[in-house]
C-alpha cells in the first residue's frame, strides 16, 4: 500500500507532469513572469467557470479577504460579522484593517454561519458580514443575503475551502459559492481542491465600478502607473502559478468528484455507527470536501488520532481554538462570547484524509483502523 497522505500534492502532479512542466516552460520562454499572458488567460478562464463578470487574482486568500475589505471602504470601528469556527485568517484581516469582529455561531449540521445568529448580532455598527463555506459545503447564502439586503450590509464571501460547489436557491437556480455575494474571495493554497505549487488566491464580483476598484487596491492603489488614488498593496498572482492553474482548473470537476467518492466510501462504512457522524449535506448545496470532517459522538478524540498516527493514518482536527478564544482578539475587548456550538465542535471534529489520489486499499485501511479503534 502507498503511503497515506492528507493531500497528495506530489502523485497529482505526477498525473499532469508533462502538461504543467510544458506550461512552466512557456512562461520561462515569455519571460512575462508578472502579469503575463498566463494570468489573464487564467482570470478570464475562471470568470467563465464560476460565471462570474470579473476574476481578480492576488497573491493569496487572505490579502484576497483583505483586499476585499479594503476596496468596499470599511472604517476603523466598522463591525463585521464572521463565523468563529473557521481559519483565523477569515477574522485575522479584521483585525489587521482594525474593524471590529463579531462572532457568530455556526450550524451544528453544515458547520457554516447560522442566519438566526447572525441577524441577533447586527447593530448600527455593522457593516459586512463574511459568511465562509466551511470544509467544502456551502454557507446558507440565499438567508444570509436576504438579511443582508434588509440591513443594507455587503457580503464578503470566503470560499478558499468551496471552489467549484454549486448553491441551489429555492426558485431552482444555481450558481457557484464565491460568486453570489458582493465579494467572492478564494485561495490556491497547494492543498486546496484547486491549488498552486505555491501561494495563490484570486477575488470575485459582478460589480464593474468595484472590480476596478478592487483591481487598484490590489496594484498599490494606482490605475496609471506612478498615480496612486487611495492607498493599496502589493498583491499578485504570478504567471507560472497562473499556468499550473489554468491546467488544473479545466480538471477541477474531476478533482472534486474525487473527493466525493472517497466521501461516499467513507460515509458507507460508517453509516449506522452511533459513535460516529458523517458530513451533512443540505439540500441546497453540494459537497467539494476539503476536508472530510465527521464529529465524535463519546470517544476519545486525541487516542483516536494517537492510533491512527502509529498506524500511519494522518489525521487533522479542524480547528482547535475557535476565533473568539484566540489571545490575538484580546486587545480589541469583545464581549464575552457564549458559542456553545462552536465550542462543542472544537472538542469533536476530526478530519480524515481525502484527496484525488486515494484508492480503495487506503479507503479499507483507514476505515477500519478507524473502526477497530471507535468500536472496541
Amino acid at each position: 500500500m502507498r503511503p497515506i497522505q492528507m493531500v497528495d500534492t506530489k502523485r497529482q502532479y505526477e498525473q499532469i507532469k508533462t502538461e504543467v512542466d510544458a506550461a512552466i516552460q512557456e512562461v520561462l520562454d515569455s519571460a512575462a513572469y508578472i502579469n503575463g499572458k498566463a494570468v489573464q488567460d487564467f482570470a478570464r478562464e475562471l470568470s467563465e467557470y464560476l460565471g462570474v463578470k470579473h476574476t481578480i487574482p492576488c497573491a493569496n486568500g487572505t490579502d484576497a479577504l483583505q483586499i476585499a475589505m479594503m476596496a468596499l471602504g470599511l472604517q476603523p470601528g466598522d463591525e463585521v460579522i464572521t463565523p468563529s469556527f473557521t481559519y483565523i485568517a477569515t477574522t485575522e484581516v479584521v483585525a489587521l484593517l482594525k474593524l471590529t469582529p463579531v462572532f457568530v455561531e455556526v450550524d451544528p449540521q453544515t458547520f457554516c454561519m447560522d442566519p438566526e445568529a447572525l441577524r441577533k448580532a447586527i447593530t448600527p455598527k455593522t457593516k459586512a458580514i463574511v459568511p465562509v463555506h466551511l470544509y467544502g459545503h456551502a454557507a446558507p447564502m440565499e438567508e444570509i443575503m436576504q438579511i443582508a439586503k434588509e440591513h443594507n450590509l455587503y457580503v464578503i464571501e470566503d470560499n478558499a475551502q468551496a471552489i467549484g460547489s454549486d448553491y441551489r436557491f429555492s426558485d431552482g437556480t444555481v450558481k457557484k459559492t464565491g460568486t453570489i455575494g458582493t465579494i467572492g474571495a478564494t485561495s490556491f493554497y497547494p492543498s486546496k481542491n484547486l491549488g498552486a505549487y505555491g501561494d495563490g488566491g484570486a477575488i470575485f464580483t459582478n460589480d464593474d465600478a468595484l472590480a476596478q476598484q478592487l483591481k487598484m487596491v490590489a496594484n498599490h492603489g494606482q490605475q496609471k502607473r506612478y498615480y496612486h488614488e487611495v492607498v493599496g498593496c502589493n498583491s499578485r498572482l504570478d504567471s507560472i502559478q497562473a499556468a499550473i492553474l489554468n491546467i488544473k482548473l479545466k480538471k477541477l470537476d474531476a478533482y472534486n468528484a474525487a473527493r466525493q467518492s472517497v466521501a461516499a466510501y467513507y460515509n458507507d462504512a460508517f453509516a449506522g455507527n452511533d459513535k460516529i457522524t458523517t458530513p451533512y449535506v443540505a439540500p441546497y448545496s453540494t459537497h467539494v470536501y476539503h476536508q472530510y470532517t465527521m464529529l465524535l459522538n463519546g470517544v476519545d478524540r486525541d487516542a483516536l488520532v494517537a492510533h491512527l498516527s502509529e498506524h500511519k493514518i494522518p489525521s487533522m482536527i479542524y480547528y482547535p481554538v475557535p476565533g473568539h478564544k484566540q489571545d490575538m482578539f484580546k486587545s480589541f475587548e469583545l464581549p464575552a462570547y457564549q458559542l456553545a456550538t462552536t465550542d462543542w465542535l472544537t472538542e469533536r471534529v476530526i478530519s480524515l484524509p481525502v484527496h484525488t489520489e486515494m484508492d480503495a486499499e487506503q479507503l479499507e485501511y483507514i476505515t477500519q483502523q478507524v473502526l477497530n479503534f471507535v468500536n472496541r
